[in-house]
Parts: C-alpha cells; sequence; structure tokens
C-alpha cells in the first residue's frame, strides 16, 4: 500500500517543510546512493513491465538524460512483473524528495488498460524525477511528459509527492492507457497523508491555476465516459470521477487530524512528531519495507542535504541521518540475499554462468541489516503487548541524541565546505553515516538477543500455565 506524509513549513517547530513515509513491499530493501553521472547522446533506460505483471505490458527503452542527479534512494527486489532494483522514494543533490503510493482507480479505467501497455512504471517515474528534477514542479512536469510521450504502464492507478524546500505536490497517475493524471500544489500550511494518494475537487475552468496541473484530456475524457456532466454544476472531483470514489480513508483522516492538532501547540510538529506519525502501529508494522524522512531544507551546500532512514519498518527500528555528502554506505545496509527474489537458486562462486548471485561475496559475508531488525521485529510482535512499549521507549531515547548529535555534524561539515575541504567534508559525513548506521544494527542485534531469552522464558512459562492449570492440579 505504502504511505506517505508531506508537512508545511508553517506547521513545524524548525519552520522546516517534511516528506515522510515508507514503501509496503515484503522483498529485500537496500540503501543506495547513487553518483552523479554523464551519459553519451543515444543513452536508452529500460523502463515498463513484463507480460508476467498483473496489468501486463511490455518493456521499451526511452532516451536517458544527459546527466543525471546524484541521490539516495531504496531499492528493492520484487513487484510481480516489474524488473529491479525497484524504488519509491528518495532525495536528490537539488534538494528534491519524491514518494511513491498507491492510488486505485476506478474499475472500468482498470478493465480498459490495455494488455500491451507501455511506457514508465511507478518504479520509473519516481527513480527519473530523483535523477532529473530540480524542483518539485519540474518534477510533475517531467512526469506529464514522459506520459503524454512514450505513455505510462500502470498496475492500476498509482499516485505520488514530489517535494522541494519551496513546495510540494501531489500528482494521481490514472489506469486506463489514456495518460490521465492530476496534480494538487501543497503548500506552506498543507498537512497532506497519502494512504492511498488522492485529489479532491480541482478547478476547470482554466489552466492557469498556479495550484493545480493536469493532463490535457482529463476533462474531455470524463466527459466522453459519461463520467461528468459539464452542464450539472458540480465541481470536477477528481477522486469520484476517476478513482475509488472514497476520499480519504480512515487511516488517512486520522492521521491528518492528529498531526493538525499537534500542530497547534506553541511548539508545533516536530521530528519526534513526524517519527511518531510513521512509526505508530495503527498504520504500520511487518508490511512496512523501510522508513524515510526527509527535512526539506534550502542547503548551501547539496553535501549537508540529508534524510533520516530506517532498514525495516520504523516500528522497531530506529531512524538513522544519511547525509548526501557520503561516499559509500557499510555493506550491511546494502543488498543481501536474504528477501531477494531469485536469489535461492543463484550461486556466490560462479561456477554455474548462468546463476551467478547478484549479492558479490564481499558483501555477503557481512551482517545483513534487513535480517537482524526482521528478526528483532518479529520478536517484538510475538510478545508485542510487553515489548512494543519497551522498545518504542528505547528508539525515542536513541533518536533524541541523534537530534542533536546530527545538528553538530552538519555545522562541522558545513565549515570544512565553506573552507573549500570538500574532500574532507566527505570523510567526515561518511564516517558519522556509517558508524551511526553500524550501531543502529548492533543495537538491534543486542535487543533481538535479549528479547529472545525472556520470550523463550515467557512462553515456557505460558506452557507451562497450561500443563498446571486447576483442571490438572486437581
Amino acid at each position: 500500500m505504502s504511505y506517505g506524509i508531506y508537512i508545511g513549513k508553517n506547521r513545524t517547530a524548525d519552520g522546516i517543510a517534511y516528506l515522510a513515509g515508507y514503501g509496503d513491499e515484503p522483498s529485500s530493501h537496500w540503501l543506495d546512493v547513487v553518483e552523479r553521472k554523464q551519459h553519451s547522446e543515444g543513452t536508452t533506460i529500460k523502463v515498463g513491465v513484463t507480460a508476467q505483471a498483473d496489468l501486463p505490458g511490455v518493456i521499451t527503452e526511452i532516451p536517458q538524460a544527459r546527466e543525471t542527479a546524484r541521490h539516495i534512494r531504496v531499492n528493492y527486489s520484487f513487484y510481480k512483473g516489474t524488473p529491479a532494483p525497484l524504488t519509491n522514494g528518495g532525495l536528490n543533490e537539488y534538494g528534491v524528495a519524491v514518494r511513491d503510493i498507491w492510488s486505485p482507480s476506478r474499475a472500468e479505467l482498470v478493465a480498459m488498460t490495455p494488455r500491451d501497455q507501455t511506457g514508465p512504471s511507478y518504479s520509473d517515474l519516481s527513480r527519473i524525477v530523483l535523477e532529473r528534477a530540480k524542483s518539485a514542479i519540474e518534477g510533475v512536469k517531467l512526469m506529464g511528459d514522459l506520459i503524454a510521450r512514450y505513455g505510462h504502464t500502470t498496475y492500476g492507478g498509482n499516485s505520488n509527492i514530489i517535494a522541494d524546500p519551496n513546495e510540494a505536490w501531489a500528482i494521481i497517475q490514472f489506469a486506463g492507457g489514456h495518460g490521465l493524471w492530476a496534480a494538487e500544489r501543497l503548500g506552506d500550511n498543507s498537512i497532506r497523508a497519502s494512504r492511498p494518494g488522492y485529489i479532491e475537487e480541482i478547478p476547470i475552468d482554466s489552466q492557469t491555476s498556479r495550484d493545480f496541473l493536469y493532463s490535457a484530456n482529463l476533462v474531455d475524457f470524463a466527459i466522453s465516459q459519461g463520467w461528468y456532466d459539464p452542464n450539472s454544476g458540480d465541481k470536477f472531483n477528481v477522486n469520484k470521477i476517476y478513482g475509488d470514489g472514497k476520499g480519504k480513508w480512515d487511516g488517512v483522516r486520522w492521521i491528518e487530524g492528529e498531526l493538525t492538532a499537534l500542530s497547534r501547540r506553541p511548539q508545533k510538529i516536530t521530528l519526534e512528531d513526524i517519527i511518531w506519525a510513521i512509526r505508530t502501529e495503527r498504520l504500520t508494522g511487518d508490511t512496512a519495507g523501510y522508513g524515510q524522512i526527509v527535512p526539506l531544507t534550502g542547503a548551501a551546500h547539496s553535501q549537508l542535504r540529508m534524510l533520516w532512514h530506517t532498514q525495516v519498518g520504523p516500528v522497531v527500528a530506529p531512524f538513522v541521518p544519511v547525509f548526501m555528502g557520503v561516499r559509500e554506505v557499510p555493506p550491511e545496509f546494502r543488498m543481501h540475499r536474504y528477501l531477494t527474489d531469485g536469489e535461492a537458486e543463484r550461486l556466490l562462486d560462479g561456477r554455474n554462468p548462468d546463476k551467478v548471485s547478484l549479492v558479490s561475496q564481499q558483501v555477503e559475508a557481512t551482517r545483513s541489516a534487513t535480517y537482524a531488525f526482521k528478526r528483532l521485529l518479529n520478536l517484538v510482535f510475538r510478545d508485542s503487548e510487553v515489548f512494543l512499549p519497551e522498545v518504542s521507549a528505547f528508539l525515542t531515547a536513541y533518536e533524541r541524541r541523534l537530534f542533536k548529535v546530527s545538528v553538530d555534524v552538519s555545522e562541522t561539515a558545513r565549515i570544512l565546505l565553506d573552507a573549500g575541504e570538500p574532500a574532507l567534508a566527505e570523510r567526515y559525513l561518511t564516517y558519522f553515516t556509517n558508524t551511526e548506521l553500524i550501531k543502529a544494527l548492533d543495537s538491534a542485534e543486542q535487543l533481538a538477543c535479549a528479547l529472545d531469552v525472556r520470550s523463550r522464558a515467557l512462553h515456557a512459562t505460558r506452557a507451562g500455565d497450561r500443563l498446571l492449570g486447576p483442571e490438572q492440579i486437581w
């Protein structure tokens, strides 16, 4: 399902806008820092899905940009018929962040989707925005242009929130094969949750509104299908006409209400509040593949942009800052074979060239952060009424330390960058980020060992209670 939240800067304690969320995919996840790259003229990229997708399609090639931006993203290995690696969120060096969230289209649109559909998939669109966009509005227009030129491969409807330090946009891409999309601007006072993504009423009298954009055929197609009568006097409600007609789902309504209430306090919404909104067990659990929070800052140096990352669902994992200026991430947080699609039949030693693992032996020899945190998650939820409050309290205390330390680290790196020492600043940011990621992994393993012992004792006691209950004794 996935989940995204945008909070405008007028609602936050530090005056910074935030984009946060996670992806709901059970396959392996890994952290990836992608360098800025130059591409020769004529370079292409493959986009779309295969015939194995639920809504099948054809893989095609479209032109690559001559230069792609440095960015941080989370990859994962499986969604039926969609070639890996896939992504649905991250941050680039220009300060543009993107979150991908499902958004179901009406049944008629799903039914009319061509069986040989072509064009970028949800993952392709998210990745391309990270690679090319220098502002949120540029990301929206880029998506619209790609869909108009090459088509759009859908699994039944999708959405994104695209944000920069100044504004954000919610954009919905509809199924059906007709290139239908709509986008709504989110401003400084906005609080928007997507689970699923939604846009409701939009003005259709002109395309001059700075708060809305949509495909050229959005209104005419609805009229041609009998889904909208321009003479009725009704507002053009995108969700009712093209979506599931439910508007805000219950979870969306609840979390938007909670965050709105928090924003009315004197201190407004803090980073700790945003973590709670992503971590709350009412909206997250084993389905969440990772957690991500992006402070949308106007950094003086691109290396200082950062996101907060958890390797699995944040309900049991601490958010750790990852700076744009890092040279690499620890191998423990890269792709391992655990939960990676297709790895069960592949070999690490390369004796069979047709079945060589996608994972290097050097990386596989390290601990898998995903496995360690998943083990902790399973232990916690085996006895959630006992362990979840304890682990939640630990995570809150752990992150409070990092809030303070990360400010000092950023300031120190800024001084180095201002002094013309980018290499030294990057080494410093890499050391800090990698050290804290490994500390988080160590903590997860130590917690898991402690909870394992306690869980075994708890369940042994419960088994004993069942065997030695009053009916057995008397």
